[in-house]
């Protein structure tokens, strides 16, 4: 049976490996909240069902789907062996964020990590309420797997940490510092935190994430490791987009900065799409409440080519019917993953909703 442990992965020698090692397989959930996605979620699901059926091309995919859903997504999810589909109670389906973070150690043991979740920021700027049912699920994907938890006592995404599985992390300072869900935390006490509960020797932080994220600056929209010793980022030449400082900034830091070996980044620069904007249609097509964020015509929507999820053999990037740059991206993110198949899913229903494709997944280690 599955326990809780009192220590922490460090103490205990485990550490949260790098996206790109060998995984058994990927977590996800079924869009369900009218608040959050458009449409009575149903453009959301026939985007996820994309997701998943790409992600199952190269190996197992959990999709986690409420009592309410079941039967639909049952009967829209292709039979695949490589689709295991789980009922489950939650608020809606962003498994990087209120899923666990699995952590693995030399011996072959495989735990998780639960941190606190409040919805990006509790009543005054959360995202939705309520959302108890989304605090508990890392702990059932635990059970589950009949693997032991730590309880992480601090409130965190996993949107907003990357590691590169050799002891570094990188977060960035406008997501964890400028907007602070736990108050009592500053930069020294996240630092030893992140170190303790990731198994990680080096936090590096990032200045800001990427303009209009409306999840105050995760950092798996503005860099990752591709692998340990390299980073790909957003990027823009244009001057007039709020995001050309950013990057540049962001740029500037990554370059000064070495990693918990101490080799310096190799750094590569992936140009987000166009600008994206809500239509008069899409933004009428929400049920909001007073408890969610809302959207009118006209509002930007974040878009980044960074929200890709690496799985075995493969990169599942998002595409934003954005010709020219999304070839781009696709061509650069095979040169920097040479051997891995890279598959492109048309995501501006994702990002209405949020996030993207690394938002709503969550990678469980092979050990």
């Amino acid at each position: 049976m599955a326990k809780t442990i009192s220590s922490t992965p460090k103490k205990d020698g485990f550490r949260m490996p790098g996206e790109f090692e060998p995984q058994a397989g990927i977590w996800t959930g079924w869009p369900l909240r009218p608040d959050v996605w458009r449409a009575n979620a149903r453009p959301a699901q026939q985007t996820m069902l994309e997701v998943i059926k790409a992600i199952a091309k190269f190996e197992q995919v959990t999709v986690i789907c409420t009592e309410a859903y079941y039967d639909y997504a049952r009967t829209a999810l292709p039979e695949d062996e490589n689709i295991r589909l789980i009922e489950m109670s939650y608020d809606d389906c962003w498994l990087r964020d209120c899923g666990t973070t699995f952590v693995v150690n030399d011996k072959g043991a495989l735990r998780g990590v639960d941190w606190d979740f409040n919805a990006w920021g509790g009543l005054e700027e959360g995202f939705y309420f309520p959302w108890d049912k989304d605090d508990k699920v890392a702990k059932k994907m635990l059970e589950i797997e009949n693997k032991d938890r730590y309880k992480a006592p601090f409130i965190l995404e996993g949107g907003s940490i990357h590691s590169d599985g050799e002891g570094t992390i990188l977060t960035t300072e406008e997501c964890l510092l400028e907007h602070n869900s736990n108050p009592e935390m500053g930069k020294e006490e996240y630092t030893e935190a992140l170190k303790d509960y990731l198994g990680a020797e080096k936090v590096i932080w990032i200045p800001k994430g990427i303009a209009y994220d409306s999840v105050y600056g995760h950092v798996d929209n503005i860099a990752c490791f591709a692998k340990p010793g390299v980073i790909l980022m957003s990027w823009t030449d244009d001057e007039a987009d709020e995001q050309y400082a950013i990057s540049r900034e962001v740029y500037e830091f990554l370059s000064k900065q070495t990693d918990a070996k101490g080799r310096n980044f190799e750094i590569h620069k992936i140009t987000q799409p166009n600008p994206i904007f809500y239509t008069k249609e899409e933004a009428e097509s929400y049920n909001f409440t007073d408890t969610t964020t809302s959207y009118v015509e006209g509002d930007r929507i974040a878009a980044s080519y960074i929200n890709f999820l690496i799985v075995n053999g493969g990169i599942i990037y998002p595409t934003f019917d954005d010709e020219e740059q999304d070839a781009e991206a696709k061509r650069k993110l095979e040169e920097v993953f040479p051997g891995r198949e890279v598959v492109g899913v048309m995501s501006r229903e994702l990002i209405m909703g949020g996030g993207n494709i690394h938002c709503m997944t969550q990678q469980q280690p092979k050990v």
